[in-house]
């Protein structure tokens, strides 16, 4: 039995980065937004962003990172933050046979949404997890109104 399958050239392009780790044994960079397209880093740590009805809150995984290796701040509507996380150097005695996990600086940067008070923004650090909490504004939180029947 004779199966056609229809060639679409863009699908291609899906399996583009897959294949470049496998060929490379690196990982690509995603572009998220022009500005972090234009980064170069040297690893990109994973990111999650929730919304609740009080708050953004951005968590990344920063394994064998120190508090003091990390740098959040806000300026003109960006919420940037970088640092670096540092390889370990080969001592006498210990011999290296693997190496995956990627090392050196990183840069992450974010929009901070319209509706987020910027200056209340507050960040923890805590067993190699980053948590950086955008409250939202009062004006933008949504307000009940009664409406009485008569």
């Amino acid at each position: 039995m004779l199966n056609l399958t229809r060639w679409e050239p863009f699908r291609e392009f899906e399996k583009l980065p897959e294949q470049m780790v496998r060929l490379f044994g690196f990982p690509t960079m995603r572009p998220y937004t022009t500005e972090e397209a234009l980064t170069v880093a040297d690893f990109m740590p994973p990111v999650d962003i929730y919304e609740t009805e009080k708050e953004y809150l951005i968590k990344l995984d920063l394994p064998e990172v120190g508090k003091e290796e990390v740098k959040v701040f806000v300026e003109d509507g960006v919420l940037t933050i970088q640092g670096e996380r540092r390889k370990e150097k080969e001592e006498k005695g210990k011999k290296f046979h693997r190496v995956e996990r990627t090392y050196g600086t990183f840069l992450r940067t974010f929009t901070v949404p319209p509706d987020a008070d910027e200056t209340k923004i507050d960040a923890e650090f805590k067993e190699g997890l980053l948590k950086v909490h955008l409250p939202k504004s009062e004006k933008a939180k949504p307000k009940t109104i009664d409406v009485k029947v008569f």
